[in-house]
């Protein structure tokens, strides 16, 4: 058994959702204001479209991808998806990214460059995340838990990465009776 194995973190929804709130009061608390925002996807949409309703800004999101194969649990080459999908103009003054996690940093480094590549009008990024771990070779500038080592977390909508529709219409028949 692998060491991480050993020390898998298990979230609910209440704690999840919990860990949201304690973010975006935490990025409030520090004064730094955004004029954008980007989630990361399909880790930092949920935290996105909190942040959006809260801070009342439009919600833009990039899609991004280094976690694939089966249970979505192998890390591998990390993809950068082309365009931003968002209603806020282009990005420019100060951006905020939202993911889940920094578990290597690479995400936030490389999404960072790329952005400030494709968008010369930013002047500020900053970066927030729900957990930190220890092993990421960047911290966010905002999170909520800092993880020591590298056990995956698993997050309570990760339950889809193993189900099937079939999977989900045989479970809501039998709910049915």
């Amino acid at each position: 058994m692998s060491e991480n194995l050993k020390t898998d973190l298990w979230i609910s929804w209440d704690d999840y959702n919990h860990l949201i709130e304690r973010l975006a009061i935490q990025v409030h608390d520090s004064g730094w204001q955004f004029d954008h925002m980007v989630c990361l996807a399909r880790g930092g949409l949920r935290i996105g479209d909190v942040f959006s309703r809260l801070f009342k800004k439009s919600l833009n999101i990039l899609t991004v991808s280094s976690y694939r194969g089966e249970g979505g649990q192998e890390h591998q080459q990390l993809l950068i998806g082309e365009h931003i999908s968002g209603l806020s103009g282009q990005l420019e003054g100060r951006v905020l990214l939202l993911d889940d996690l920094a578990d290597s940093g690479l995400t936030f480094l490389e999404v960072d460059k790329c952005l400030r590549q494709r968008y010369t009008g930013i002047t500020e990024m900053k970066s927030a995340s729900l957990w930190a771990k220890s092993v990421s070779k960047m911290m966010p500038d905002y999170y909520v838990e800092f993880v020591e080592g590298s056990p995956w977390i698993h997050q309570p909508f990760e339950i889809y990465d193993s189900f099937s529709i079939a999977d989900l219409k045989k479970e809501h028949a039998e709910a049915q009776g």
